[in-house]
């Protein structure tokens, strides 16, 4: 009975955890796409940023939006 309660605890966390990577990595990727975008997007809040600072969050944004949807399609936990 306390081994059935265990794994199927373990099978509720690790299915949270996969969607919570997923989201914030839609979330991400999301952001990022706008950042780096922005300019055919045409949003003018986020043209008057550097564009320096644009690329370079972008960039870091796309890297670690690509980390989350790795780790949550691999579901190593």
């Amino acid at each position: 009975m306390e081994l059935d309660f265990r794994e199927k605890q373990r099978k509720s966390y690790r299915t949270m955890r996969m969607i919570y990577d997923l989201s914030m990595a839609v979330f991400i990727l999301g952001m990022a796409f706008v950042l780096l975008l922005a300019e055919q997007l045409k949003i003018e809040q986020i043209m008057m940023l550097d564009p320096m600072y644009r690329y370079l969050m972008g960039s870091v944004s796309v890297l670690y939006g690509a980390f989350r949807l790795y780790r949550g399609i691999k579901r190593d936990y």
